[in-house]
């Protein structure tokens, strides 16, 4: 009913068979007109392939093309006059090839549906189309099965995605609580050279935290925007291995603190060896840095392969839970100017940037055009394992760092005034409440999240000491929490 009456395009699976041996699948669009494809692969449309003379099938054909799929290339003429051409020299489907590799939208002339075409038309890059016309001009017999499955309604993998993005913060958030030692002293990092203090540092210095304020939270933004443009001009394979070595440092900073953080609080094993530049430092700390190491160069060789995005979601998510221990909201005030610049950021590059830059900024590089094939590894994805066309469900960093630091600061703002946890409940109830599919997230996470702790706030009467806390009275130092 959609495709024929309000003329939408489908993706399409094209099997093809060379003297009988199947090949690779490829994938085209349907036209906004013509017959309509099975949706099973037992049913597809499966006939030999023929090229039309003239290639562009814009005149009648001279070669005879009754029950074949006819292999046409783009020309002077439109889709509506190749497929009545094709249609009416026996034709049983049409195959459209393009000039350059890509697809476009074939219409009808006056956009209305041309009820008198009753086979499918179907759209392939130019790639495409020269493999199978360069398989029958040495003699092959091409034969190619045209079907287009749907997507599920469901998709599982959505859910284990956030799952994934919602566990990230829920331990980023009680981390404090969850590597606290029985005698409950501060851990850091046992990798780094010890100083000459009496160990009397206070917990505030060796915590490090990161208030940020105002100045910084747009600040960053501009910055995020600025180094998005120069990945838009600039994206090459090379700019590419930058972010995939400082990716992978990140990780194994962040993967090495939670490991070593958690063993130390169950094992009092503390030999110690001194190492050149590092100083002295624990066997357990020495043994996990060098497995960290192993494990990120392993992501690395191995990348492209299908289980990569095992390595990259690890990699990723203890470093995101390494940002969220670091930088901290001090209040809704400093949370509301971030949180409201990002949604405008992200609102921004993906739909308002066509207009000056003619393409989505956020999308182009995100699909890592001219990368040389490498992706930017900064974001969590999982195989769309139900879907018959694959491909993953992503999320980026910023997408989970940004409504962490909400969820953090929720926490430890109710833990410090004896609150229960409902600003934590609900603004996990937000991120529940977030629907991307391939648009901003933040679009929907802002509104759900902060907006679900302003209104909280207001309930509860908390919204003056959350929007002023830490600022005056409060000392910031006081927000490490536990």
């Amino acid at each position: 009913f959609l495709y024929q009456y309000f003329g939408l395009n489908f993706q399409v699976k094209v099997d093809n068979w060379v003297n009988g041996v199947a090949g690779e699948t490829y994938t085209g669009v349907t036209a906004r007109f013509g017959a309509i494809l099975p949706l099973e692969v037992d049913k597809s449309v499966k006939l030999s392939a023929i090229v039309a003379n003239p290639l562009t099938c814009c005149s009648t054909p001279s070669t005879k093309l009754s029950n074949s799929i006819a292999l046409v290339a783009r020309g002077d003429c439109s889709f509506e006059a190749k497929a009545n051409l094709a249609q009416s020299n026996g034709a049983k489907a049409l195959l459209v090839i393009n000039d350059d590799e890509g697809t476009i939208e074939m219409g009808c002339d006056d956009d209305t549906p041309a009820t008198n075409i009753t086979i499918p038309i179907v759209m392939v890059p130019k790639s495409t189309g020269e493999s199978f016309r360069k398989a029958l001009q040495e003699g092959h017999k091409v034969e190619i099965g045209l079907w287009a499955p749907d997507r599920p309604v469901v998709s599982f993998s959505v859910a284990f995605l956030w799952l994934m993005a919602v566990s990230t913060v829920a331990t980023a958030s009680l981390w404090p609580e969850i590597a606290k030692t029985k005698d409950s002293e501060p851990r850091y990092d046992d990798f780094s050279p010890k100083s000459a203090s009496d160990g009397a540092t206070s917990k505030e210095n060796t915590e490090e935290i990161i208030n940020i304020d105002v100045k910084s939270a747009i600040i960053f933004v501009i910055s995020a925007s600025t180094f998005l443009v120069l990945l838009f001009f600039f994206m090459s394979s090379w700019f590419v291995w930058l972010l995939i070595v400082l990716f992978c440092i990140g990780g194994v900073e962040g993967m090495h603190t939670l490991i070593v953080t958690l063993i130390s609080r169950g094992c009092t094993c503390q030999k110690k060896v001194t190492l050149p530049y590092f100083g002295e430092t624990t066997i357990v700390s020495l043994i996990v840095l060098i497995f960290c190491l192993a494990f990120a160069i392993a992501w690395a060789i191995t990348r492209k392969a299908s289980f990569s995005w095992i390595g990259q979601d690890v990699l990723g998510i203890c470093l995101m839970i390494s940002i969220l221990q670091v930088a901290r909201l001090p209040n809704i005030k400093v949370a509301t100017v971030l949180l409201c610049c990002a949604f405008v950021y992200d609102i921004f590059w993906v739909f308002l940037s066509p207009i000056i830059f003619h393409q989505s900024v956020m999308i182009a590089v995100a699909k890592g055009n001219n990368s040389g094939g490498e992706s930017i590894p900064m974001l969590l994805r999982f195989p769309r394992l139900t879907d018959p066309w694959g491909g993953y469900d992503m999320i980026g960093f910023g997408d989970i760092l940004f409504p962490g630091l909400l969820v953090g600061f929720s926490l430890r703002f109710d833990k410090e005034n004896k609150k229960s946890w409902a600003g934590l409940f609900f603004t996990y109830l937000g991120l529940y409440l977030m629907h991307g599919h391939g648009q901003p997230a933040l679009l929907y996470l802002v509104p759900c999240t902060l907006g679900v702790c302003v209104v909280l706030g207001l309930i509860r009467g908390e919204l003056k000491d959350l929007w002023n806390h830490g600022s005056s009275s409060t000392p910031a130092a006081s927000l490490g929490g536990a």
